[in-house]
This record gives C-alpha cells, structure tokens and sequence, in this order.
C-alpha cells in the first residue's frame, strides 16, 4: 500500500539495471516545482556526476526556482532550474549554485554512490 499523500508523494528513482530506490517528492518545499515534475513523469535521463557528491539528470521541465537554497544534505533531492536537472545528493554540500528541494531519497541511498556516468536514471510513480 502507497503511503502517498497530498502534501507527499512516493516514487521510485530506478538506475536501470542496477538498483530501486525510493524517493519521497514534497510539495510543502516548493508546491509549484513538485507539481510540474508530478504531472512530467516518469522522467529519464543519463546520470552525470558532478565531483563526488551530485548525481544528477537532465529532464526537459521548465520552472523556475522557486524557495532556493545552496545547502543540502546527504540524500535531498533538488531541481536546478538552469538546465531542468533533477540533482540527489550524495553527502552535506554548500553548492555555488542555488537550486529548489523538492524532496529526499528513503531506503539505502548508498546504492546511488556506484552509479556511472551515462547510466540510465528514471523517476516513476510505482503502479500496483
């Protein structure tokens, strides 16, 4: 049983062939953002790296940002408006770039650490 709610929706961030992780989207942190990206899905897109600590995919959502910040913690989720990326965070970051959190990864995000980049990244509400 799903344990979405209005405020709070549960997906799945899938790395084809890989691993399933699940991946709560609020839309208390930013409510336009997170409406968009729900009525866009699924997403896919190749992962990129940046350093060490962001993985992230390019969508082709267009929204501007909305309730910026440039910190983040180990296993937030965000959306850079810049590019239409959806970005996880593998540990803490002070980014030089300001994106909107949207939400954060549940389960063992550990598994998020050996992705490569142009590995397969899709976003996806789980039907039952």
């Amino acid at each position: 049983m799903s344990t979405s709610s209005v405020s709070r929706k549960q997906l799945i961030l899938e790395i084809r062939g890989k691993a399933k992780i699940s991946c709560d989207l609020k839309r208390h942190l930013s409510p336009r953002t997170v409406g968009t990206i729900m009525r866009s899905l699924p997403l896919e897109g190749n992962a990129h790296l940046l350093g060490k600590s962001i993985l992230y995919f390019e969508t082709n959502i267009d929204s501007g940002t909305e309730r910026a910040r440039s910190e983040f913690k180990k296993g937030d989720v965000a959306f850079l408006s810049s590019s239409g990326s959806v970005c996880f965070f593998l540990n803490d970051v002070v980014s030089g770039k300001t994106m909107t959190p949207i939400g954060k990864l549940g389960g063992d995000i550990d598994a998020i650490k050996n992705v490569k980049s142009g590995d397969v990244l899709c976003i996806y509400e789980e039907t039952a």
